[in-house]
Formats: structure tokens, sequence, C-alpha cells
């Protein structure tokens, strides 16, 4: 065999080669997608021991309200979030004598309106203000003490701790409370009752014209006896003289 039909055998395989193969280009990988919206419950469900305050979440609308808020606010939120155990400490039926507008006041004031890391528990001013409201005593007050690491919170009904942060992300914080945070508005003393208002002075009755005062009245009866002497001192004349010419 000759060494050109070699070459050209070679050469022929060669072209059959470069025909047959399939060339693969690497694709590029997927951009990420956004990620999925902030879900408190899908958060207090994977942390566990959250069933009670989940189920309150759901009643009151509350958890959805944290949702939006999140999903609509760069402020961020905070939950304090108490577990089962601190629940079930609560006098038996407590939860349930609640009316719903008390249990939504409940659940507002375990969330705070802004996003607060755990350093930043080292510097905030008391009370402070949750979902709640009026953070006033006697209405819905908590204020903060810290000690190192440790957190502590009072309502001036409860004493409860921080025990560890549940989720942080930079715009939700949830930190468990060892108990339920029972705001002063719904458990605590009520307000001494408002002194009654004093009761406006009598007006003193004005003396009309008609009513005589006491000097006129003793003028008038000066008057009538001076009369009465009279009409008897000419009665006295009248017969004296009578009895002179008879």
């Amino acid at each position: 065999m000759t060494p050109h039909f070699l070459s050209f055998q070679f050469l022929l395989l060669l072209i059959l080669l470069c025909t047959n193969t399939t060339t693969t280009v690497a694709q590029p990988a997927p951009a990420p997608g956004p990620p999925p919206p902030t879900n408190i419950t899908k958060i207090l469900e994977k942390a566990s021991q959250f069933t009670t305050l989940i189920r309150l979440f759901d009643i009151t609308k509350v958890g959805d309200q944290i949702n939006t808020q999140l999903n609509n606010s760069k402020q961020g939120m905070t939950v304090l979030a108490p577990t089962d155990n601190a629940f079930s400490s609560l006098a038996p039926g407590l939860l349930n004598s609640l009316s719903d507008q008390q249990k939504d006041e409940l659940v507002q004031f375990h969330v705070l309106p802004t996003f607060i890391s755990t350093s930043q528990f080292q510097t905030l001013s008391n009370p402070l203000r949750t979902q709640a409201g009026d953070s006033t005593f006697y209405n819905f007050p908590l204020n903060i003490t810290t000690s190192g690491n440790s957190v502590n919170l009072t309502t001036g009904v409860v004493n409860a701790s921080l025990a560890n942060s549940v989720y942080t992300d930079g715009s939700l914080a949830v930190y468990q409370v060892d108990k339920v945070l029972l705001p002063m508005k719904l458990f605590g003393p009520q307000p001494p009752a408002a002194a009654p208002a004093p009761e406006p002075e009598k007006k003193k009755k004005k003396k009309t014209d008609d009513t005589p005062s006491t000097g006129d009245s003793t003028a008038s009866s000066s008057a009538v006896d001076l009369r009465l002497d009279l009409h008897g001192l000419m009665r006295g004349l009248i017969a004296f003289i009578a009895m002179v010419y008879l």
C-alpha cells in the first residue's frame, strides 16, 4: 500500500470524525429569581414550638398584616414570640375569655413596628412602642433592661426574658420570649377614677321690684299708724265741740 493511499485514508477519516462529532456549547447558568416574600407563619412553623402564637396570628389576621408590611415597607418589624410552654403557663381559659379585640391587642403587643437587631436592644429608649399603640402607663407600656447579653422585658404585669434569636434577615427579627407579654390595659390594675367635678354654685335669687324691702314695710306701717291717730283726734275734737254748743 502506497504512502499516498494511507494519507488519503487518514484525511478521509479525519473529515468523517469532524462531520459526525456534535459540538457541545456550555449553557450559561440561569439567573437567580427574586427571593420569596417573607411569611411569618412559615418561619414560626419551621422553628416549631409556636403553634399557639401561629393560631392567634391566624385568628386575628395579624400574621397577614406583618407579611404585608414587610413586603411593602423598608422599616422592618420585630416579633417577640412566646413559646407554647409560655402560653400553657397562663391561667386556664384566659385566652378564651378575651374578646376578639382584646386578642388582637394582645398579639399586636408582641410586635414592634421596626427591625431591632440584638445589639440595638442596648440602646433602646423606654417605653418601647408596639403595634398595640398607646405606650403610656395603664395602657400598653413595654420597658426593657439589659445586663450584658441578657435582655429583660417588663409590662407592669409580668417580667419576661429574651431567650434567643429565632430568625433574622435584616428586615424581620423574631425573638423567643419565655413568657406571654400581658399588657396593663388588659390584665393590670385599672386607673383610679377621676375626682368628681365641683358642683356649680347656685345663683342667689334676685329681688324683684314687686317684692317690698324691709325698710319699705316699716315706712308703710308707720304711715298707717299716723293716719289712725289723726282720725281718732278728729273724732275727739268733733265730740268736744258738740258738747260745748249743745
